[in-house]
């Protein structure tokens, strides 16, 4: 993490911005040298400043490296003449306002040159995230590897060359959470429906979805070939699999699913 910048200052500390703080100090940021601007702090954030010594809405905010967007994004246009203040020629501005385009950050930030948006995703609050970023033409490798740093802190960050794409990434891995989550639910449903009880059918269900995820994540196989890999010829879960892959099932929903996502993305960026 030695490319974190200097000195940070975050606005929003919620439960993403809170989670990011907290891989950021894990992975060396000065405390000394950050400041959390946030109207209604919880009290594990007062409590986290008090303890490392980070300023916590200071009077008189100071320059900082980087300025951190992590508020709600319909929160914006109020703090704008604020973060405008913020925001210089030589500050890398990193946002995470879910349908605030670079663009829109420009407008509001007239001074910003160097500014990345990014999209991460709910599993970064465990650190466990994956986050799609995009950097304006005033982003240089410096300023780009302190963004880099940043986001790594909670996870997975996969960099785009056409902010275009934001709005696929956020149907993808943005949304993709409640997905996964979808899929634990219907199976416990299902579980139940086949007899078992229903707090067994729920610990099973959340336990198998965990698990697969964990067995994904520690093999570069393809998410194919570990489905082959449990599937016997003609045996039970190749019966079950002939349902869920047949025409108009999983593989279609999720096209479609990830279709109707990325179209409303595009709407709420609009």
């Amino acid at each position: 993490m030695s490319a974190l910048p200097a000195s940070l200052t975050l606005v929003g500390a919620g439960k993403m911005g809170s989670a990011m703080l907290a891989g950021w100090l894990a992975g060396g940021l000065d405390p000394a040298r950050t400041t959390i601007l946030d109207p209604q702090p919880s009290p594990e954030i007062e409590a986290l400043c008090a303890a490392r010594g980070l300023a916590l809405n200071p009077a008189t905010v100071p320059a900082s490296d980087a300025l951190v967007l992590a508020m709600k994004p319909q929160g914006l246009d109020a703090a704008a003449p604020m973060l405008a203040e913020l925001a210089g020629a030589r500050t890398l501005v990193v946002s995470i306002l879910a349908g605030k385009t670079i663009a829109d950050l420009r407008a509001r930030l007239p001074r910003a040159r160097a500014i990345v948006r990014a999209m991460p995703n709910l599993p970064a609050s465990i650190g466990r995230g994956a986050t799609g970023a995009v950097a304006s033409e005033g982003v240089d490798a410096v300023r780009r590897a302190q963004a880099d740093a940043l986001l790594a802190s909670v996870g997975l960050v996969e960099w785009l060359d056409d902010e275009g794409l934001i709005d696929a990434l956020t149907a993808v891995s943005g949304s993709g959470p409640a997905y996964v989550f979808l899929l634990a639910e219907a199976m416990a449903q299902a579980g139940i429906a086949a007899g078992l009880p229903a707090a067994m059918a729920a610990r099973l269900a959340r336990a198998t979805v965990s698990g697969s995820g964990a067995l994904l994540d520690a093999t570069d196989r393809d998410a194919g070939l570990l489905r082959q890999d449990v599937t016997s010829p003609g045996g039970t879960t190749a019966a079950a699999l002939a349902v869920l892959m047949r025409d108009g099932g999983v593989p279609d929903l999720m096209r479609e699913a990830v279709a109707a996502g990325r179209h409303r993305a595009g709407e709420l960026s609009g």
